[in-house]
């Protein structure tokens, strides 16, 4: 703010000093002239000559140029006194438009203070092109405007003046349009663009011209402006389809709102006048509803599904309207195309679902397919299953047949289920399958079959009536009645076997029943067939075999065969006081007429004269001495034996066996009582008692015997269930002496196991020498028997002292025959009778062999043997070799099972 105070009074003493030169300045100003943008310290004019000063005086007046507008554009020498430029002058800059620029400059003077006036013309020169103010210019012309009418334009500026600025316009060589250069009252120049001829949007809508503006400057300098010409348009023409007619093909299984296609129709005016929109033209109902037209794009889509079967192609008209109102038509021909949409269709015209079985070709069902396709998509195949007895036969066009291909089984199959399979040939194939059951009705071509060809039934003995004992089964194949089966029994092979009393069956279900009590020791077992038979018509039959086995049951108590106990004297076993301890006393032969382990015996001393002197064998009822005898023990004893089967409950029977100790043997047999020889004519004699066990259980341990093989077929007999082998009829002089029989003894397992035995009799005329000798082959054997040691010792003993007791054994033969009457015997009767030597090969009760003296009583058809003592075997020399041998092999197999 003081420095605006300061300078204030210096710009009023300034002023005022001016003021007071200026008053005395030179009335007429000098004048000078220079070219614009001359350059800087070029020479102007001579100053102080054109004042009329001299050489010197500027220097001395401190002379100095000031300019109106305070710019220092002049540089006064003062030395030279020259004018000079101080820099470039641009006139454009310093007075614009105006065409004569002059500055006003002041010469200044001191010493006297001396103001002079000067004027420098500043010259133009062509320096500046004109320009125009845009770099283009758009003029908008309508199509129908017509030739001679003129169009202003913008003109170009010029910053030169004179001649030097803007002179003419120029337009770019065209057919169209041409320039006009207008003066304007201001002394501007104008362009105007005048039309030649008639114009045609449709053909040219755009025009591109360039502009030139010249001024006259030496060269001419000119400017440039692209002018755009658009033509602008006027509703004169309708909208036109780029193609008549479209044809488009269309998937009849397209998806609803899916393109169909998209129509074009162009309208070569522009704006709203070319803006086109799209219509159906008089459209059916149909193709409105499956088809929509988009108004501004033109795309047809669809509304509903297609269906080529129904409809193949539709044709729509589609009318395109532009903005002026002017229309085109169009058309669109959719062709729909097939697809495998449409699976194959089977309906069936008849149909047996039953058919019998065995019958020849017979025919299922008539049926007919199609597809509603075209094509190969209505191209089919029909099939089913190849594992089926059944066939297709195409018939008459689309119908086939189905039939049976051989008879059928309804056994094997009684229902089929028949999968008829229509397959098209489309892509991807489409297929319809249809189900038909066919049932196989039965015819009676089955017989009944049994379970088992053959039954094998147990059934205790002594069991109550009408129980039931087992069932029979048979099934038949067949069905309905065909498959329903009766019992019944067939007459049986063996006329007298009384079936109808023994068992029955249910003709309904095959149970059997015993109808009265069975006895095993009456009838073992017992063979029959069962009948079944259908219903059908005819009726078919079938048989099985039954076995029935009676199962024994302990309702026998043993019998003993020996010693007899039938009431008559009892028999007494004579023992010599000599025997040593283990001496086969006698043997308690017992029987049971039951079978399996109720038939087992089981021997034991219940009571005895003396304890201790006498044992009993429990398996083979052989009894011995326990001890050495003495001459104190009594001679006479009686042994109570208790012979016991092995049923359940056990059933058992007492036995009482006399023995008397004496000292020899010279009468070795007593005679026999007359009432025992009285009942022993006519009975068969038992030979030998087969006895066997089998570890098994149950029914697998049921035993039988049988004879396989014999010498002399009919003179021996085995019992089937106890082993007895007994004679078949009295013996005669005509029969050998040696005989050979082969036994088998066989369960009742499943399957059956045997075993074999051998058995050889040997038939002598007495018992006066009745143990064979030893052959030499066998005697290592008997050495090693202790018991043959002892008899050989005491035989020895007694030869030694034989002639010294003749009168000895004399008495004793004496006191031996007075004692027959109280003591009772077996006596040899005075008639001539055979008796039997045993000899067993196989297993049983006993562990070695032994000979036994036979005493038969009353003839060769005795029903009683007695076992005796053994005693040393003699060598008679009227035997032969081969007699030795042969008695050899029978001792050595000799003994009791």
């Amino acid at each position: 703010m003081e420095m605006l105070q300061r300078i204030q009074p210096n710009r009023q003493v300034t002023a005022f000093i001016l003021v007071v030169l200026l008053s005395q300045a030179r009335p007429e100003p000098v004048r000078y002239s220079v070219l614009e943008e001359t350059e800087s310290g070029s020479f102007v004019a001579h100053l102080s000559e054109d004042l009329g000063l001299g050489v010197g005086v500027l220097a001395a007046r401190s002379a100095r140029v000031v300019s109106d507008d305070d710019q220092q554009r002049l540089l006064l020498d003062r030395e030279t006194g020259d004018l000079l430029l101080k820099e470039k002058l641009d006139r454009e800059e310093l007075c614009g438009p105006i065409e004569t620029c002059v500055l006003h400059f002041q010469v200044l003077l001191e010493m006297p203070v001396q103001f002079f006036e000067g004027e420098l013309s500043i010259q133009d020169i062509n320096d500046h092109s004109p320009v125009f103010p845009t770099r283009e210019m758009l003029l908008k012309i309508p199509e129908n405007s017509q030739p001679g009418t003129i169009f202003p334009l913008k003109l170009a500026q010029d910053l030169d003046v004179g001649s030097n600025g803007l002179q003419k316009y120029t337009v770019s060589p065209n057919s169209h349009f041409h320039v006009l250069t207008r003066n304007h009252s201001e002394g501007k120049k104008y362009p105007d663009l005048v039309q030649d001829k008639a114009l045609d949007r449709e053909e040219q809508p755009e025009f591109s011209l360039t502009l030139m503006a010249l001024d006259g400057g030496s060269p001419p300098r000119s400017g440039t402006v692209a002018v755009r010409v658009l033509i602008m348009d006027v509703n004169d023409n309708a909208p036109e389809f780029v193609h008549a007619p479209y044809e488009v093909q269309v998937l009849e299984n397209s998806l609803i709102d899916s393109p169909v296609l998209t129509v074009l129709a162009r309208d070569v005016d522009a704006g709203n006048f070319g803006r086109v929109s799209y219509g159906l033209f008089q459209a059916s109902d149909e193709i409105k509803q499956t088809f929509s037209l988009n108004e501004v794009t033109g795309e047809i889509r669809l509304t509903k599904k297609l269906d080529f079967e129904q409809i193949k192609s539709y044709y729509l008209e589609i009318e395109a309207t532009d903005g002026g109102g002017l229309s085109g038509k169009g058309a669109v021909v959719v062709e729909v195309v097939d697809v495998n949409d449409n699976a194959p269709e089977l309906t069936v015209s008849s149909l047996t679902s039953s058919i019998p079985e065995n019958a020849p070709e017979t025919v299922v069902s008539i049926f007919r397919i199609r597809d509603r396709d075209s094509g190969d998509n209505g191209k089919m195949i029909c099939s089913i299953p190849e594992n089926l007895p059944f066939i297709l036969k195409p018939t008459f066009k689309n119908f086939y047949t189905l039939v049976t291909e051989c008879p059928l089984d309804r056994e094997s199959r009684a229902e089929y289920n028949i999968t008829i399979t229509v397959t098209d040939m489309g892509t991807p194939r489409l297929k319809t399958q249809h189900n038909i059951t066919v049932l196989v009705s039965d015819v009676n071509d089955n017989a009944p079959a049994f379970t088992q060809t053959s039954y094998t039934l147990f059934i205790p003995e002594n069991n109550s009536p009408a129980m039931h004992i087992g069932s029979v089964s048979a099934t038949d194949r067949d069905a309905g009645a065909n498959a329903q089966i009766t019992y019944s029994l067939l007459q049986p092979q063996d006329p007298s076997l009384p079936l109808d009393s023994l068992v029955s069956v249910n003709a309904d279900n095959g149970h059997l029943f015993a109808l009265r009590a069975l006895d095993f020791e009456a009838l073992q077992a017992f063979e029959f067939l069962v009948g079944a038979t259908d219903r059908g018509s005819p009726a078919l039959s079938s048989q099985a075999l039954v076995r029935v086995q009676v199962l024994d049951a302990n309702d026998n108590a043993p019998f003993v065969l020996y010693p007899l106990q039938n009431g008559s004297a009892p028999c007494t076993e004579l023992v010599p006081r000599a025997a040593e301890p283990g001496y086969l006393v006698s043997k308690v032969v017992a029987v049971d007429s039951d079978s399996g382990q109720n038939a087992w015996l089981s021997y034991q001393l219940l009571k005895a004269t003396e304890p201790g002197l006498f044992s009993v064998w429990a398996h083979n009822g052989e009894v011995r001495t326990a001890r050495l005898l003495s001459e104190r023990d009594a001679a006479k004893h009686r042994l109570l034996l208790l012979v016991k089967d092995n049923g359940e409950p056990p059933l058992s029977v007492s036995v009482t066996l006399h023995v008397l100790l004496v000292d020899g043997f010279s009468q070795p047999y007593l005679p026999l009582p007359e009432a025992v020889a009285d009942t022993a004519q006519t009975d068969p004699l038992t030979v030998y008692l087969v006895v066997a066990v089998d570890s098994d259980s149950g029914q697998n341990a049921w035993l039988s015997y049988q004879l396989l093989k014999a010498t002399e077929p009919g003179l021996f007999s085995v019992w089937a269930h106890n082993g007895e082998v007994r004679t078949a009829r009295l013996l005669s002089e005509r029969d050998a002496a040696k005989h050979r029989l082969l036994l088998l003894v066989k369960d009742n397992g499943e399957p059956p196991l045997s075993a074999s035995v051998t058995l050889h009799v040997l038939l002598v005329d007495g018992f006066s020498q009745p143990y064979l000798p030893l052959p030499e082959v066998a005697t290592e054997a008997a050495q090693t028997d202790p018991l043959t040691v002892y008899l050989v010792v005491a035989l020895a003993s007694v030869s030694t002292l034989f002639l010294f007791s003749v009168l000895a054994f004399v008495a004793v033969r004496l006191c031996r025959r007075g004692r027959a009457g109280l003591v009772g015997g077996c006596s040899v009767p005075e008639a001539h009778f055979p008796g039997h030597l045993v000899d067993v090969s196989g297993t049983g009760t006993l562990s070695q062999s032994y000979q036994y003296e036979v005493c038969l009583t009353g003839g060769s058809g005795s029903n009683e043997f007695k076992f005796l003592k053994p005693i040393i075997p003699n060598f008679p020399p009227r035997d032969t070799r081969e007699e030795i041998e042969e008695n050899a092999i029978l001792r050595n197999n000799f003994g009791f099972s």
